[in-house]
């Protein structure tokens, strides 16, 4: 059991984006409550995964790479933390979408 205190409690989560398998999220969505500015979706390594992580795009690469940081969620728990990613969640593995400072609207995300 996680002794994380999510932002949003369990009888909380409302059926947003149901049945869409399981994602990666960072804690700085799930406890600190920042919204989902960046979202990737690579294959599916089984079939419950749908894929999809999420970023608040504040997390530099050492709080990534340390996992106390990242939790695998149904992929609608996070759409009731940021219910901006739905339209997004049928996008093909691949996709990568993200919200540019100043916008609460997401679009494709430009290769570094």
């Amino acid at each position: 059991m996680s002794n994380k205190s999510f932002k949003i409690p369990a009888e909380n989560i409302k059926p947003l984006a149901p049945g869409r398998g399981a994602c990666v999220a960072t804690d700085m969505i799930t406890v600190q409550g920042l919204p989902v500015r960046f979202m990737y979706r690579e294959a599916p390594r089984d079939a419950n995964d749908s894929g999809w992580a999420f970023f608040s795009g504040e997390e530099t690469d050492d709080y990534v790479d340390d996992a106390k940081n990242l939790g695998v969620y149904d992929v609608n728990t996070i759409a009731n933390y940021d219910p901006s990613i739905v339209d997004f969640l049928d996008a093909p593995v691949g996709s990568a979408f993200e919200k540019p400072a100043g916008s609460k609207k997401f679009v494709i995300a430009e290769e570094d």
